[in-house]
């Protein structure tokens, strides 16, 4: 948890300043580059997610952006303000789940969210109530009054959460929210980051789960021994690694028929005829496609037997940029 300087506990967002904006970050560790010329930008209520393998620099990235730890070079603004020349403004405006637990063991959870709101300069009773809001937001309300050492993984992860939000940040840093959580809680916590997304906080979230970031994010960055190899949205970035095959098995004998007819629709190239298996996969140009194979083979007297749509994943992404040299 990054805790503001308690008089600039109220201190904004700047107007029409993006919520991020990071420009040829730069930070060694002896002698050693960790982070080389790296540039983003997030806009004020959107979600960005920042990929990479382990050792990319995702949380020397987000240390140095909440202010935990000095770049080296280029230059960082948070709501407009300097990390390093106004890193009390930035910690006025941040929050920061990080990856391991910030919260103490020995209190109960409501202890806990109070304490942390009376740090904040919330008051005696401003701290109860944020306190008592948060808990009944995050599922927490009858686990509130034990002690956290008793809270399953799930249940620490979102009263860490919490704690991240007693201040009411504009800004989120998510380092790795929903590690070791099980499926069920992990889409829990997808549901509550929708929620601070439709509340208009901004969340920068680091994750070694590609579905999580397609679920949630409006842009994707990935990073690979420091540096940003692409950017874009989900959808753009599945799009640069290749498009959507339609795999259809047929009746036996029938493939090659199949394929010359479904040759006039679609690049030669792209359509395979797999006797051995009577599989004909092939490149689909729009969502009409699909409609139109099916309708050719049907009137041809073409017997369907299975069909399967596949779309690149970030998985897919994920492997092509990150197993191959970085691009300039």
């Amino acid at each position: 948890m990054v805790a503001p300087s308690p008089r600039l506990a109220d201190v904004g967002p700047r107007p029409g300043s993006p919520a991020v904006e990071v420009h040829e970050l730069r930070r060694s560790f002896g002698g050693r580059e960790v982070l080389k010329d790296v540039s983003v930008s997030v806009e004020p209520g959107t979600l960005l997610a920042l990929l990479g393998p382990n050792g990319s620099g995702k949380t020397t990235t987000v240390r140095i952006l909440t202010t935990l730890l000095r770049p080296h070079g280029g230059s960082v603004h948070i709501g407009g303000y300097d990390v390093v020349r106004q890193a009390a403004h930035v910690r006025g405006i941040v929050g920061l789940t990080a990856q391991q637990a910030t919260v103490d063991d020995i209190l109960t959870g409501r202890e806990n969210l109070e304490l942390l709101g009376q740090l904040h300069r919330l008051g005696r009773g401003g701290a109860r109530r944020r306190a008592g809001e948060l808990l009944g937001r995050f599922g927490l309300a009858e686990a509130a009054d034990r002690r956290v050492a008793t809270y399953s993984g799930g249940m620490r992860r979102r009263i860490d959460l919490a704690a991240s939000l007693v201040a009411a940040p504009s800004v989120l840093f998510l380092d790795e929210p929903t590690t070791g959580l099980d499926p069920r809680s992990r889409h829990g916590m997808w549901e509550v980051i929708r929620g601070l997304l439709g509340d208009g906080t901004t969340v920068l979230l680091t994750t070694q789960y590609l579905e999580e970031a397609d679920q949630l994010a409006d842009d994707v960055a990935v990073l690979r021994e420091g540096r940003i190899v692409a950017a874009g949205s989900p959808q753009q970035l599945k799009r640069r690694v290749g498009e959507e095959r339609l795999t259809l098995r047929v009746s036996a004998g029938a493939a090659e028929r199949a394929r010359r007819l479904l040759g006039a629709l679609t690049d030669p190239a792209g359509t395979r005829d797999d006797s051995a298996t009577t599989e004909v996969t092939l490149a689909l140009r729009d969502p009409d496609h699909l409609r139109r194979c099916l309708d050719d083979l049907a009137s041809a007297g073409i017997e369907v037997l299975d069909v399967d749509l596949r779309r690149p994943t970030l998985d897919d992404v994920f492997f092509s940029l990150t197993d191959q040299e970085v691009a300039a």
